[in-house]
């Protein structure tokens, strides 16, 4: 009993914070044309879950833990929904658990099959509300693709771990003279070209490879490919099932980067960025020596919160 009513007075505590912060952003970023934001981030000790507002759909996700009871997200969930006037069929709940390796981005909780377009700027991007852990966007880097899109134009684009293939809409549309995007999922290859289709994008000057990265630049270099502008956004984990090879961007960000500073022209631009919380960059390890954190200018005022940073982002210049 005392933990239903616990329960209850979270339920309570969470809806009264995620209207007021509803409230405060959604005038505001309607006007920038954005339909996806976060409103919530474990901001409160005792309440382990984070809100997403994706165009009148809730999605709310459980921090998980040993402790946690079945009916305590359904009861945070009907809470925050019957706080924003959302109907129960927009609601998504989803457990969110620690240490999630990459590859489980991709596998299946539901088979709604469902892509719903959403706004961000002048672009739009096919969400999942459902199917998997994530939707398909990360709007945390909404700025950062921002950036690229501005400094893109006439310029040959590079997109590593390209996921969904929202850098590579702001490149094409920013004027790219070409982009290449590569992801080792299948299921991301084709969301990606999706979404090229879905902003009228679609032009054989952008072209999407299905292939782990180590193995494209391992044969990049001698195909004498070649960059100006480049986004580096690998998970902090991944295995590849059919070699067992094991990657961990804390141990092998500088073959990584250094692989892809070989495709840079003189001049060129990469964007690295990670949400591997306990990263540690050490810049002598790197074959460039212009690196600046920019962190702080990529993470959106939806996205602060005291406890970590959603991402760390640096601007590498060759």
């Amino acid at each position: 009993m005392e933990t239903q009513i616990k329960a209850r007075v979270q339920a309570e505590m969470l809806a009264n914070k995620v209207k007021k912060r509803y409230k405060h952003l959604r005038k505001r970023y309607a006007r920038q044309n954005l339909e996806v934001f976060r409103l919530y981030d474990w901001d409160i000790p005792d309440i382990r879950a984070v809100v997403d507002w994706y165009g009148g759909h809730l999605i709310i996700g459980e921090y998980s833990r040993q402790q946690s009871t079945p009916d305590w997200l359904p009861l945070m969930g009907s809470a925050v929904a019957a706080a924003l006037n959302v109907p129960t069929e927009k609601l998504h709940l989803k457990i969110r658990k620690s240490g999630i390796k990459e590859g489980t981005r991709y596998q299946r909780l539901n088979h709604t099959n469902q892509k719903i377009p959403m706004w961000e700027r002048q672009l739009q991007f096919y969400i999942n509300p459902s199917d998997y852990v994530d939707t398909g966007l990360f709007s945390d880097h909404r700025n950062t693709r921002q950036r690229v899109g501005k400094m893109v134009n006439d310029k040959d684009f590079l997109n590593l771990y390209c996921y969904t293939g929202a850098f590579t809409c702001y490149a094409a549309k920013g004027g790219a003279r070409s982009t290449l995007s590569v992801d080792r999922s299948e299921t991301a290859i084709t969301w990606a070209r999706e979404n090229l289709e879905l902003n009228k994008l679609t032009d054989p000057r952008h072209t999407l490879v299905q292939e782990d990265t180590l193995d494209f630049l391992a044969k990049a270099k001698w195909r004498n490919l070649s960059f100006d502008l480049a986004v580096v956004d690998p998970p902090s984990y991944s295995t590849t099932k059919e070699t067992e090879k094991h990657f961990d961007i804390a141990r092998d960000y500088p073959v990584l980067l250094n692989g892809v500073f070989e495709l840079m022209r003189p001049g060129g631009t990469l964007f690295f960025s990670t949400n591997h919380q306990n990263f540690d960059m050490e810049t002598h390890r790197l074959n460039a020596e212009d690196i600046t954190e920019i962190t702080d200018t990529t993470i959106p005022e939806d996205y602060l919160t005291k406890r970590k940073k959603i991402h760390r982002c640096w601007e590498i210049q060759i």
